[in-house]
């Protein structure tokens, strides 16, 4: 049965211009769809392409128009910059998953294939990618990734398993199931009882999140937030990941919200701290301008 690769379903132009935005449904691997909302720069390309996320998935098409609307500060910037912005969405995060359910492995039965289990949410993303780098518009070399809250997690569990992206902004990552952390049984993961990295360290299987850890071969760069109830599990994600000799970096911010790097308008159309979320974007992006090379700008 022929599948188009990524329907079309919709297009807008980004708030305040005309730059268009293209709505398509990406195919995963098991055959569902997950949307993206794509706006790339000027001209034929091929251009070099950046991936936004943000939380825990399920929110489908509605989500990411709603991102292209309420989460443009961010868009604008990479464009300005010369860099494509893709906003993504996938499925809803299954607790523990990763932890449990293992690596995915991929076999054929009856001409079609068999999984040992449901793919997961950074596995439709890594879709979402495997689909841009096909797409002659797109630098398949050049595409990297800013995951925000559980999406940073995300891509620490995709970075692990494969080496695909150019480089990633980790912000404010939940880390807690990749650094396979004991929780207590009364304990809800956005408020854990940990004070600081140290005693996020004491509460981790160290040899399984360490072996995850130097699995890692894409540069990253890890954005906490001071004050913070996980800034503990921010600055304990980075230091494992510099102990295991990973390419990362280290930043904080003092912000009042959650998500600042993807920034979010508050209901009269403003920001929360606009400066201080450009001054997060443009320290990304310059992060990430070092693995991207220039984008394409402007003629």
């Amino acid at each position: 049965m022929h599948i188009e690769s990524a329907p079309l379903v919709g297009t807008q132009k980004l708030r305040g211009s005309d730059r268009p935005v293209e709505f398509r449904l990406v195919p995963t691997w098991d055959g569902l769809y997950t949307p993206i909302a794509s706006c790339l720069p000027a001209g034929e390309g091929p251009h070099a392409v950046v991936v936004l996320a943000y939380g825990n998935g399920g929110g489908g098409l509605a989500w990411v128009r709603d991102a292209v609307r309420e989460r443009d500060l961010v868009v604008e910037q990479l464009l300005t910059a010369g860099y494509g912005a893709v906003w993504i969405d996938y499925r809803t995060e299954v607790e523990l998953g990763y932890h449990r359910g293992g690596p995915l492995t991929r076999d054929v039965r009856s001409g079609g294939e068999v999984f040992n289990r449901s793919p997961l949410e950074f596995e439709d993303q890594r879709a979402v990618v495997e689909h841009l780098a096909s797409r002659p518009d797109v630098d398949g070399d050049r595409i990297a990734a800013v995951g925000c809250s559980h999406a940073g997690e995300m891509l620490l569990k995709l970075t692990s398993g494969w080496n695909g992206l150019a480089a990633a902004v980790v912000s404010e990552p939940a880390s807690h199931e990749f650094l396979a952390l004991r929780r207590q049984s009364d304990e809800d993961v956005e408020h854990l009882r940990v004070s600081d990295a140290d005693s996020v360290r004491r509460r981790m299987d160290l040899d399984l999140a360490t072996a995850r850890a130097a699995a890692i071969r894409t540069p990253l760069l890890v954005m906490g937030r001071d004050g913070d109830p996980l800034q503990g599990v921010f600055r304990a994600t980075y230091d494992l990941l510099d102990e295991v000799g990973a390419a990362v970096t280290w930043t904080t911010y003092d912000h009042p919200e959650h998500g600042y790097v993807v920034p979010e308008r508050v209901k009269d159309g403003t920001w929360a701290d606009r400066e201080g979320s450009l001054a997060a974007i443009a320290e990304a992006i310059e992060f990430l301008r070092g693995r991207l090379g220039p984008g394409t700008l402007p003629a």
